[in-house]
């Protein structure tokens, strides 16, 4: 990509806005009506939107929409102005994705954007359903029609369902996982609203609390925290008639996204402890040592390594030890460990300790459900560079980190990112500085 693609994507950018007699404002009233339609809100109002609009097809210096809004050009661009689906060659979808194209993103995000946005607009405009697949939106619309004649196979669909968003995260971008799941989610309200067969709902409680928390998830990363908290609210609620420890796993993902929207450490040590607290009573160690590691983390943030350091030893008993290169458990491990053990160090203790456990927990984080939290993981172990004296090696880290926020618009790497970049204030004269912040800047 360069500056003369860039500026053929912002003139076909302007093209199509103008052959739709749309001003800039009418786009950007277009951009949040089609959002709050698809259950995926902007949170900008539309005067924010409206700069966001011109900055896209400022053709001296055009910046790239954010996959946010590439799904929303592209549900309004998949229709004629008439409201009529058009697809194929020559079709306004096409050239918008043309015009992304030359902005620089990649055919895997144009090809799941088209396929994404195929499924929604030729099922109609009631049925995000289309995106459960072919089968499961019959299954669905008789269980809402009478949820007493519901079975297993329903219970099955869903989880299915949330499984297939779930294996996304860390290949596609937040908003458009956070589309897959809406199906999901207004389902599991519905059906918890209704009279359920009672030896179904156990299965339908652990369903709806696993869908509300990653939900809660999606919208802390797509910077919707109000719904992120109605979300964790109603995964609390569903997971009441369970096993405790499904409360607690509730309680840990909220207390993570709590520490990164919310000021101090508080809220979130508030959350840690409740999360302890029914992962005690409950029957799985790998919920409690991950409820004690993240106690660690709050621990370290708040300058007690002596805490920090206690909480990390509970967390290795509960987890079990063995070979830390063969995890026992995908989800948590003494592999995960080596993240929380960098950021004691990180925080209370020595920051080239920090620098080794950080690149040994991205190393050992393979999978592509990893990507996120390996993005974590570097910028951490970028920071720790910076504070042992290398800001060179440090920044080389933070172009890695940049590419994966690019690619999938995570919130939490974004803000380590941000909190690293201020380290290096005391080298801001260095070029490697400056093409960092050149970098950082085409980001936007």
């Amino acid at each position: 990509m360069n500056a003369r693609d860039t500026a053929v994507g912002a003139r076909t950018l302007k093209r199509l806005r103008k052959s739709r007699g749309w001003s800039l404002a009418a786009l950007s009233r277009a951009l949040s009506d089609t959002a709050t339609k698809l259950g995926v809100p902007l949170a900008a109002r539309t005067a924010g939107v409206q700069r966001s609009v011109a900055r896209w097809e400022n053709t001296a210096a055009p910046v790239r929409p954010s996959h946010h809004y590439q799904l929303l050009l592209a549900h309004l661009y998949a229709r004629s102005s008439g409201g009529i689906p058009q697809l194929g060659p020559g079709s306004d979808l096409t050239e918008l994705l043309a015009a992304l194209a030359h902005h620089g993103e990649s055919e895997h995000q144009l090809a799941e954007l088209r396929t994404m946005v195929t499924r929604t607009v030729t099922a109609g405009d009631e049925s995000l359903l289309a995106l459960l697949g072919p089968d499961t939106p019959a299954t669905i619309t008789a269980a809402l029609t009478d949820p007493g004649r519901a079975d297993t196979g329903l219970l099955d669909d869903l989880h299915a369902a949330l499984d297939h968003a779930n294996r996304h995260v860390g290949s596609l971008p937040f908003v458009r996982i956070q589309l897959l799941l809406s199906p999901v989610v207004q389902t599991c309200q519905r059906l918890l609203a209704r009279t359920f067969p009672p030896p179904l709902l156990p299965g339908l409680h652990t369903i709806a609390t696993r869908t509300f928390t990653l939900a809660g998830r999606i919208a802390f990363e797509t910077h919707d925290d109000a719904a992120s908290r109605a979300l964790y609210t109603s995964a609390t609620e569903a997971a009441d008639p369970l096993p405790s420890w499904h409360r607690a796993v509730v309680h840990m993902s909220h207390a993570l996204v709590t520490l990164y929207s919310t000021p101090g450490t508080d809220a979130a040590r508030l959350l840690v402890e409740a999360a302890i607290r029914d992962a005690r009573t409950g029957d799985s160690p790998v919920v409690r040592g991950r409820a004690h590691a993240l106690h660690s983390e709050i621990a370290a943030r708040s300058g007690n390594r002596r805490q920090a350091l206690t909480a990390l030893s509970l967390a290795r008993y509960d987890v079990g030890g063995g070979p830390e290169d063969t995890p026992s458990n995908p989800e948590f491990s003494s592999v995960h460990l080596r993240g929380f053990e960098g950021l004691c160090d990180l925080h209370t203790g020595d920051a080239a300790a920090a620098d080794a456990h950080f690149a040994a927990a991205a190393a050992a984080l393979t999978n592509p459900r990893d990507r996120l939290q390996r993005a974590i993981i570097t910028t951490d172990q970028a920071l720790a560079r910076i504070r042992s004296g290398d800001p060179a090696a440090g920044t080389a880290l933070l172009h890695t980190c940049a590419d994966e926020v690019s690619a999938t618009g995570g919130r939490v790497p974004a803000l380590r990112l941000r909190r690293a970049r201020h380290a290096l204030r005391p080298w801001h004269g260095e070029r490697f500085v400056a093409e960092l912040d050149d970098r950082l800047l085409g980001m936007r």
